[in-house]
């Protein structure tokens, strides 16, 4: 399932960390905090930061760029399996999203977990350039918030990086 949104105020969802760079990354620029990095393998953008706590959030495309993911990581023990799919919500200004969360593991630096959700939703993009902080609500963790500053100049600049992937 697809994150989608709904009308409500509570939920679950979980999510953990990854992040720095491999080699299939190459950054493209920097704004209030985020970098941009092109997905050579992908050939699409995505942003990331890292907060004070060394958790990591990415933002991008797949592949075909019909679909969206949010992931977020980190160094911090998490219960998140890469074989199972947990239910999730994220709170994001008035708005309540709900999907499914994928585990993954040391997909970008060793040391990091955590998960992603995808979505085809470009509403889920609109509130989280308006919102100041989104609270996850995993299935079977605690939630969380996440510090949204700068996520406006951040998509920007990789909606510019990805037009310039298809020239």
């Amino acid at each position: 399932m697809r994150l989608s949104h709904i009308l409500a105020t509570t939920a679950a969802l979980t999510l953990g960390s990854t992040a720095v760079l491999a080699d299939k990354f190459v950054g493209y620029g920097a704004v209030d905090g985020w970098n941009v990095h092109i997905d050579t393998e992908k050939g699409t953008c995505l942003v990331e930061t890292k907060d004070d706590f060394d958790n990591v959030i990415q933002m991008g495309l797949t592949k075909d760029r019909a679909i969206g993911y949010i992931g977020i990581f980190t160094k911090a023990e998490t219960n998140i399996r890469t074989d199972v799919k947990q239910d999730v919500a994220l709170l994001i200004g008035e708005n309540l999203y709900v999907g499914e969360a994928t585990g993954m593991r040391g997909n970008i630096t060793k040391g990091y977990s955590g998960g992603y959700v995808l979505t085809d939703d470009p509403e889920v993009y609109d509130a989280i350039r308006r919102a100041p902080t989104m609270t996850v609500f995993p299935e079977k963790e605690y939630s969380f918030i996440v510090d949204l500053a700068g996520t406006a100049k951040a998509l920007d600049l990789a909606k510019k990086c990805n037009e310039d992937q298809l020239q």
